[in-house]
């Protein structure tokens, strides 16, 4: 594989298809024991905006937090 010009590459399709690499997709390249290595970044999950989200309806069920419904159906 070249590098172009402006220090650019192309991922080949069947990496970026295996790896689920698109173009919104954010890289970092390394390096690790004398060789750069790209590695597809994870998205932070928003995960705060589902807080409480549940509480309602374990209230409903009677029930105060998600580890004791958990519990409920794994029969503890």
């Amino acid at each position: 594989m070249k590098v172009g010009e402006r220090g650019q590459v192309t991922i080949p399709k069947e990496l970026r298809e295996r790896f689920a690499i698109t173009s919104d997709s954010e890289v970092e390249f390394r390096v690790e024991g004398g060789e750069i290595v790209l590695r597809k970044l994870t998205a932070p999950l928003a995960l705060e905006k589902w807080k409480g989200y549940c509480a309602g309806s374990l209230a409903d069920l009677g029930m105060t937090s998600v580890d004791e419904y958990v519990d409920e159906v794994r029969g503890h």
